[in-house]
């Protein structure tokens, strides 16, 4: 058995997140404590209460990165460990975590950064996203080639890909997308045309200030983004961190990737399930796993373990 441990971007946080891994767990505890004392707002009113914050940028990355951490962490207490880690664009901040990469005191600050940065590249209203259903990937790279100011953000899975631009681009490469036969475009709400030419002032920037932290070789190797390869050395990490943000996030390819390597069994940990409904339509034949409960760890930990 081969396993990847795979972790969500933002999206996918929701109140409540990891409230149960901080009432239950220690060492899940102990990585809130460690946000709080790294960050200018109290994480745990972002995580665990009622609040709009959660789903602005600058505020959800350094709440998306601590739920995955904390949960992580306990199933790494009870034994549950990996060959490979991943992550989908935020989500490749909790792998680098894992990886043992950066620690998580200067991974938090980082990801606030790049929020803030994010958030601040690009007026509200002028770029926008939309997810691509039922299209070949080829198909819908072919539409964003022939639209100036739109391209492919996300390669998700078979039949969802996501586009990222100027607004106007956008609303007309929806058009010619359903023209070519796509089943639906959904125009996604967020507050930015993430993974687009957009970001790359903020992705040079973020380059330029992940030089504050150590970055070390991965003890496990995980998976880039922005080439879908395997990363085993520290020679790139920061120039590809700055890359990511505004280059295609190769999440299928990824996946691809590590089946090739020899993955047979993957674990989603962090809030939703939406990287395993991704894994299940790229591959049918992998075994794949997911954790956003307390709870899920042992249930996990014992299906995992029975099959070694």
């Amino acid at each position: 058995m081969s396993i990847a441990i795979v972790f969500p971007g933002q999206g996918a946080q929701k109140v409540g997140m990891a409230k149960d891994f901080y009432d239950n767990s220690e060492v899940s505890r102990k990585i809130f404590d460690v946000a709080d004392e790294n960050l200018d707002f109290n994480i745990k009113d972002i995580c665990f209460e009622e609040n709009e914050d959660i789903n602005i940028t600058e505020y959800t990355q350094a709440a998306m990165l601590t739920a995955c951490v904390a949960m992580y962490e306990e199933v790494k207490r009870q034994g549950l460990t990996a060959d490979v880690y991943a992550g989908l664009s935020l989500g490749e901040y909790t792998a680098l975590v894992a990886s043992e990469v950066i620690s998580f005191s200067d991974a938090v600050k980082a990801v606030r950064k790049r929020g803030i940065l994010m958030q601040q590249a690009v007026p509200v209203g002028v770029g926008a996203m939309a997810a691509v259903l039922g299209l070949e990937n080829k198909t819908v790279g072919d539409v964003c080639d022939e639209i100036d100011g739109v391209v492919v953000a996300n390669y998700n899975c078979p039949g969802q890909v996501v586009i990222s631009g100027i607004e106007e681009a956008i609303k007309k490469a929806g058009e010619k997308l359903c023209d070519a036969g796509a089943k639906r475009v959904i125009y996604l709400n967020v507050s930015g045309p993430f993974h687009s030419f957009m970001l790359e002032d903020a992705g040079n920037k973020l380059e330029s200030y992940l030089e504050n932290f150590e970055m070390k070789a991965p003890v496990v190797p995980y998976v880039t983004n922005v080439t879908a390869q395997y990363i085993t050395d520290n020679s790139e990490i920061r120039s590809l961190l700055g890359k990511q943000v505004y280059s295609s996030v190769k999440w299928q390819q990824s996946v691809e990737e590590m089946i090739a390597a020899g993955v047979d069994t993957f674990i989603e940990i962090g809030p939703g399930r939406t990287l395993t409904g991704f894994i299940k339509k790229i591959n049918k034949d992998v075994k794949s796993y997911n954790i956003q409960k307390y709870e899920d760890v042992e249930t996990v930990v014992k299906a995992v373990k029975g099959e070694q």
